[in-house]
């Protein structure tokens, strides 16, 4: 009973270190902005939602334009992934063709390469297209099964699936690509939701590859649009409103990962197999 307690103090005590960043923050938001530097702790004795005001006020593009195009391109980075890398991985892990092991080894080495050695070449190519300042460069390569870490991870949960459901919708007449429509992909649903959920995190936060391909206004991102506010601001009193667009690019992740957390657990919770 002892070493129990003692145990939930330590893991409550680590929880409440990480979440204080987070809680500092939401608190900063509310806070006067000349008060954000100047007091240490959470409360500043008055709060105040003009932070909140300032950033839904009049600008030459409007907030909810900036969250409009992380959602289309955060949304668009889902589907492709959860689409091609499933079918990437099905490929290689029940289909037999020539050069599969080789081709399995090359994509798992570029989990290795470093995303800036691609860099040039990639806007070089988008650049040949004219698709550079577009969201284009952002969500054409996910429709390409390009992140080997999703496909590996996909691989590796298909090839747990038992080869007799496959061999029996053969018999049954069944092709490959009703085999995977049907038998396959129903059964790595925690593995898509695993990716989709990355996906949307990794895609949502991403500034460097946003900030290459992206310079219009009106087809900034959050994080370049949070990047851009800060560039602005000229007093500490304008702390206030950047902290209050931190705290709102964080609602869409909170809300993506509460609405697919269940299904995740539920696939890890039980089988997959249903007799």
């Amino acid at each position: 009973m002892r070493r129990r307690v003692l145990w939930h103090a330590g893991v409550i005590a680590a929880l409440a270190v990480m979440l204080y960043p987070v809680v500092w923050l939401v608190a900063g938001s509310v806070k006067p902005g000349e008060r954000i530097a100047s007091s240490v702790g959470l409360w500043a004795g008055s709060l105040t939602l003009d932070n909140y005001a300032q950033v839904f006020g009049p600008a030459d593009t409007p907030v909810w334009r900036y969250f409009l195009n992380s959602t289309l391109v955060a949304g668009g980075a889902v589907l492709g992934n959860v689409l091609t890398c499933s079918l990437a991985a099905y490929a290689f892990a029940r289909l037999r063709f020539r050069l599969r092991t080789p081709l399995f080894a090359f994509m798992l080495a570029t989990i290795m390469l470093p995303q800036h050695v691609v860099l040039i070449p990639q806007y070089t190519i988008f650049q040949s297209l004219g698709m550079v300042d577009t969201f284009w460069p952002l969500v054409l390569p996910k429709f390409l099964a390009t992140d080997a870490f999703f496909v590996f991870l996909m691989v590796q949960f298909i090839r747990q699936l038992p080869r007799d459901l496959d061999e029996a919708a053969r018999i049954d007449g069944c092709g490959p690509l009703r085999i995977f429509a049907h038998i396959t992909l129903p059964l790595i649903k925690p593995a898509m939701i695993t990716t989709a959920i990355f996906t949307f995190i990794w895609t949502w936060n991403d500034f460097f590859t946003q900030l290459i391909y992206l310079s219009s206004p009106d087809r900034l991102t959050v994080p370049l649009a949070l990047r851009m506010f800060v560039d602005l601001q000229e007093s500490a009193a304008s702390f206030g409103p950047m902290f209050a667009l931190s705290v709102l690019s964080l609602v869409p992740i909170l809300l993506f990962f509460a609405a697919f957390q269940r299904f995740l657990v539920q696939g890890l919770a039980t089988s997959g197999l249903k007799g």
